[in-house]
């Protein structure tokens, strides 16, 4: 047996050798000069650093979480590397006889060959990327692939060292992602919401219709792919963002429950379709941030499938927007705002398509800082000049205009919050930021209540509701909608 071993290793150390003679004879045009820069350009993980950054400033957030999925891979591919992976097999580095001079490295590495470093720091960065954002994770899929062949090229490594550095950090990247998951799932926690009575249990899906927002990418696919295992007998329709509306209101009319499959605003429109066909809603996370379903309890399209199948459900308020006579009335489940956000909001989506995510943000913000005047309005009768004005559907958590966790979303009540004109922007929502909630001081004003009447609106006048961007009406009245809205959800 210890022969047969003996005669396996002596097998692969043979061609491994001459694979990395191969490589050492073979000459392609251009790669002395670039393949070893670039594996200089990798050391210490400077060249990811540098794609990180870069990711973080171009990209959206659902892309700057990419990158720091990319950084954690790293890390801990790097770590293990470093303790185990180069102390349990001590093989020495390559001989570099046969490959050109022009090729080697000025300083040669000291540590032992098994396994290569750098391909388990390229192969893990990419890697993590890539699960959270395919997009960029196929632009960097080159790269990391010419930075782990850089290694054998340069003679620093045997092929089999960079395979095994590779593997690793392709491991390392769905160890990130599966940890990022249970953290995700442990920050979820159920809030005391009414229990809904009478809610439909479906075990097999049958009466169920999920809408699929194509447009929610990679996240609305494995919602779908859950749905279809678990709940087989669902009615599932797939449709672009422009179809949205009227599919959800097609759907809501025939159906027993509706499913929604997206983010946020795609949320929003399946609500508003729910609350007029009076029907419950299923909501399968599918997007970039997914606030209502966290702050809801919703750890993933999992958990639905299984209230759904059970029947358990809670009801949730709803906050409503709504203009003068004859004018629909419009839902939000997270937040409604006026002022700077909506405008930044609007600037963003304008530059979009045209520079990227990233820089449109720091450009809106620049824009609004700049320019952007106090709105003025009438508040319950009377005059007010406002930054921000932001309505939660029930109290958010936290210091800030717009601060970001909800412990109950049946409370019936609205989170108002006012940043009040005079000053520069800047200075006056940075100081909002630091005035605790639910406060009253020259700056920010914080409370709750039930309804508002806003009127004297600046015609023009923007106004986001959970993500989405509208222009206001001249007046309209803010109020809440207690458990108006049942939504499924496992207890």
């Amino acid at each position: 047996m210890a022969d047969q071993e003996l005669t396996w290793s002596g097998t692969l150390a043979l061609w491994d050798r001459r694979l990395f003679d191969a490589v050492a004879q073979r000459h392609w045009p251009g790669a002395d000069r670039v393949l070893p820069r670039l594996g200089r350009a990798a050391n210490h993980g400077v060249l990811w650093g540098g794609a990180a950054a870069a990711i973080a400033v171009l990209g959206s957030n659902g892309a700057r979480r990419a990158a720091v999925r990319g950084v954690a891979s790293l890390a801990l591919a790097s770590a293990t590397i470093n303790t185990v992976g180069k102390w349990s097999v001590r093989r020495p580095r390559p001989l570099l006889e046969g490959v050109p001079l022009i090729r080697q490295l000025a300083t040669q590495p000291q540590t032992t060959s098994f396994p290569s470093g750098h391909s388990a720091s390229a192969f893990a960065f990419a890697t993590g990327v890539a699960l959270a954002s395919p997009g960029w994770g196929a632009a960097l899929a080159p790269v990391a692939a010419s930075v782990a062949f850089s290694r054998v090229y340069t003679g620093v490594h045997y092929p089999s060292d960079v395979l095994a550095g590779a593997s690793l950090g392709v491991l390392a990247g769905f160890v990130v992602r599966r940890l990022a998951r249970d953290a995700q799932e442990a920050r979820v926690v159920p809030g005391d919401e009414r229990p809904a009575a009478g809610a439909p249990a479906l075990p097999d899906g049958a009466g169920l219709t999920v809408v699929v927002n194509t447009a929610s990418g990679t996240a609305s696919a494995a919602g779908l792919d859950a749905v279809r295992t678990r709940l087989p007998e669902a009615e599932v329709i797939e449709c672009e963002a422009s179809e949205l509306t009227a599919t959800l209101a097609k759907a809501a009319s025939r159906a027993a429950v509706l499913g929604i499959c997206g983010g946020d605003g795609t949320v929003n429109a399946a609500a508003t379709a729910a609350l007029r066909a009076g029907v419950p809603l299923a909501v399968f996370p599918g997007g970039t941030l997914n606030h209502f379903a966290m702050d809801l309890g919703l750890a993933g399209a999992a958990a639905t499938c299984e209230a759904v199948a059970q029947g358990q459900a809670v009801r949730v308020g709803v906050g409503r927007f709504s203009p003068g006579p004859g004018g629909e009335p419009g839902y939000f489940l997270n937040n409604f705002s006026i002022g700077a956000y909506p405008e930044l909001l609007g600037h963003r989506l304008r530059w979009a398509p045209r520079i990227g995510g990233g820089p449109a943000a720091l450009l809106a913000a620049w824009r609004v800082l700049r320019a952007q005047r106090p709105v003025r309005l009438r508040l319950a009768g009377r005059p007010r000049s406002v930054w921000l004005l932001f309505a939660g559907n029930g109290t958010y958590h936290g210091t800030g205009p717009t601060p970001r966790r909800r412990d109950n979303l049946g409370e019936g009540l609205l989170d108002l919050r006012l940043v009040h004109g005079g000053g520069r922007p800047g200075p006056r929502l940075l100081a909002a930021a630091f005035t605790g909630p639910l406060s009253r001081s020259p700056v920010h004003v914080a409370t709750r209540l039930r309804s508002l009447r806003i009127g004297d609106i600046p015609a023009g006048t923007p106004l986001a509701y959970d993500g989405e961007y509208a222009e206001a009406p001249t007046a309209l009245v803010l109020d809440e909608l207690p458990h108006a809205l049942t939504v499924y959800r496992p207890r």
